[in-house]
């Protein structure tokens, strides 16, 4: 029997542990289904859903839902995948190096993106996408179409296709690239389901494939209303979401689940499914919670007299109501289909975005000659250190090759000279080096006011922030210096270092007590920083100081001296744009060490009596933020 509330009488005397796992299993089976539900809606209309993006690990999970989504696409549709190292001739098309070495004229090849034409592109490791390689595929999916102008040819390929960008992300700070998935409809998250979740049959699988062929056939018959259109827009508009792209996902979306029914026409069951799967998870914000509408009807509908007469404004009322309606039934399943994680987030804080793909990554980039990861070519000789493309110069010669043999072979026969053998003629115009991006080594410098009698607090933080850092080094690839200021001068206690060992020898037998050199301090570490910049090294200074300074560079005491020292010091660091994070460890903000971090042009952050956690995060914050 079947309590109030929902429960029944067996699960009555159930242990509250059993009921929970029971109900997340219900939540997990449900989401699953949500997620084959969007592979099916994709293999009904790829090229107007443009895609899905699968934020899950490598695994099971993830595997099965590929199996399924493969196997409902049509058997003739090309699956490619593309890596994310893929040149621009093999994912666009271009010159066919071999078959224009051999003919003497310029031959095209057909590139990665013109073969999947009508099918499906894969994309691991979607959040380690690079930003060209986000354009190229993005241009494709908003013109349908591939276009090669280079090499001296100016060709055009059909190139319609869906995407399925597999997000690997280990946090949140890496994501798909946000042109990429403003383009693609759906998506799904698998990382919170196991197996036990995705289990299914070969019978289940093949009624979904034969669902999938009779809705890819009843698509184009699908009618969709103004109504419906203009529901979805203001349902968009409600959640925060700016783009244009999601509300005509949506309709897409909904046409294909009203094919997949068996309706003719899209109906709030289908509304509801392509909010859930497009709309949900680009909510930037709470949907508001209605409230009852107690107008008092017009007072035409109880007038006998007006009954008589064409109830024209009484039908614009009627479908105004049938609109409010409708725009609420929006809005509760967007409500609905937000995750309770992300409904918490949005209610208390607003939804985080990641500044950019920064986990993991150090110092900044530049451009080297002979090193690095590669990033195309450049049209120059290879000289000083230059490495020379030779495919690349190959391929820049090749069109040429006719015109210049006939030239050869011209000179030849007024010269009586033998033209000879078909080889390759390069000219110095041809030539291509290669182009390298390296990112550099991150040094940390902390520069610790050692002074006072709060200095073991200030010490011990330091401290402990320095081994948190670097127990990261052999990831980050950072190192981590440590300079100490306290009565006449400051102390480079630690030179840049990722030795754990070393470094905890070093914090072993710091001191603390005596005046405040900060202007020393500053000096010390400007000097540490332009010579870590001089080995190629990215400096970070992280200035911990409560902003009393009273010793100055002359080792004389009094504080109005000691504050203009440490002004000259502050505004000669920020004449060399080495990034700098002032933390003030005052109990109170103290408006001195403001005046420094202006001045110095650095980030001013108040911590007082911040552990080495929040030392560590913040610095780590710093480190990673975007150049």
């Amino acid at each position: 029997m079947t309590r109030a509330g929902g429960a029944t009488s067996a699960d009555a005397g159930q242990p509250a542990d059993n009921q929970a796992d029971a109900k997340h299993a219900d939540v997990a089976r449900a989401a699953w289904r949500q997620a084959v539900l969007a592979a099916e809606l994709f293999a009904i209309d790829p090229a107007r859903l443009g895609g899905i993006v699968v934020t899950a690990l490598a695994g099971p999970v993830r595997d099965r839902w590929l199996d399924i989504a493969r196997g409902l696409l049509p058997s003739n549709a090309p699956v490619r995948k593309v890596p994310l190292n893929v040149t621009d001739e093999r994912l666009l098309g271009g010159l066919d190096l071999a078959a224009t070495l051999a003919t003497g004229r310029a031959m095209a090849e057909t590139g990665l993106l013109a073969e999947v034409d009508g099918g499906v592109v894969i994309v691991p490791m979607a959040e380690r996408m690079t930003g060209g390689l986000a354009a190229r595929v993005t241009a494709a999916l908003d013109q349908g179409r591939v276009a090669i102008e280079r090499d001296g040819l100016g060709l055009s390929f059909p190139s319609r296709f869906g995407v399925i960008a597999l997000d690997e992300r280990m946090s949140d700070d890496e994501a798909t690239p946000a042109s990429l998935r403003d383009r693609l409809a759906i998506h799904c998250d698998l990382r919170a389901l196991s197996m036990r979740d995705a289990a299914g049959g070969t019978d289940e699988d093949q009624g979904r494939s034969r669902d999938v062929i009779t809705a890819r056939a009843r698509l184009a018959s699908i009618v969709v209303s103004d109504d419906v259109i203009e529901a979805l827009v203001g349902a968009a508009a409600v959640l925060g979401i700016a783009s244009l792209r999601a509300p005509m996902l949506a309709v897409a979306a909904a046409r294909a689940s009203a094919a997949l029914a068996g309706r003719p026409v899209v109906t709030q069951d289908d509304l509801a499914r392509a909010v859930g799967l497009v709309l949900a998870p680009r909510a930037t914000r709470l949907p508001p919670i209605n409230e009852q509408n107690d107008e008092q009807p017009d007072d035409r509908t109880e007038n006998p007299e007006n009954r008589s007469e064409p109830d024209v404004a009484g039908q614009e009322q009627q479908n105004g109501q049938d609109q409010r309606q409708l725009d609420d039934m929006l809005i509760e399943a967007v409500r609905a289909a937000l995750p309770a994680a992300l409904l918490a987030q949005l209610q208390c804080q607003g939804t985080s975005r990641a500044k950019g793909n920064a986990a993991g990554k150090s110092g900044v980039e530049r451009k080297v000659l002979n090193r690095g990861r590669p990033i195309g070519v450049s049209r120059r000789a290879p000289r000083g250190g230059a490495r020379l493309d030779l495919v690349a110069t190959l391929r820049a010669a090749a069109p040429w090759q006719q015109v210049r043999r006939n030239a050869r072979a011209a000179a030849a026969s007024g010269s009586g000279v033998p033209t000879g053998s078909q080889r390759v003629e390069v000219r110095s115009e041809d030539f291509r080096t290669k182009r390298f991006r390296q990112r550099t080594e991150s040094t940390t410098i902390f520069a610790v006011d050692a002074s006072g009698s709060t200095a073991l607090d200030r010490l011990a933080e330091a401290k402990g922030a320095v081994e948190l850092l670097l127990a990261d080094c052999y990831v980050r690839r950072d190192q981590v210096a440590l300079i100490a200021f306290r009565g006449k001068v400051a102390e480079l206690l630690l030179p840049p270092s990722r030795s754990l060992v070393r470094a905890k020898r070093c914090l072993a037998s710091l001191p603390g007590g005596g005046g405040t050199p900060l202007a020393s301090g500053i000096d010390a570490a400007r000097a540490l920083a332009e010579a870590v910049a001089r080995k190629g090294q990215t400096p970070v200074i992280v200035l911990l100081t409560d902003g009393r300074a009273n010793v100055g560079r002359t080792a004389k005491g009094g504080r109005p001296a000691a504050e203009a020292d440490a002004k000259d010091a502050a505004r000669a660091l920020g004449l060399t744009g080495t990034r700098t994070l002032v933390i003030d460890t005052s109990p109170r903000s103290e408006p001195f060490a403001r005046t420094l971090a202006d001045a110095m042009r650095a980030r001013y952050i108040a911590l007082p009596f911040a552990s080495s956690h929040t030392l560590s995060e913040a610095v780590r914050s710093e480190i990673q933020d975007e150049r």
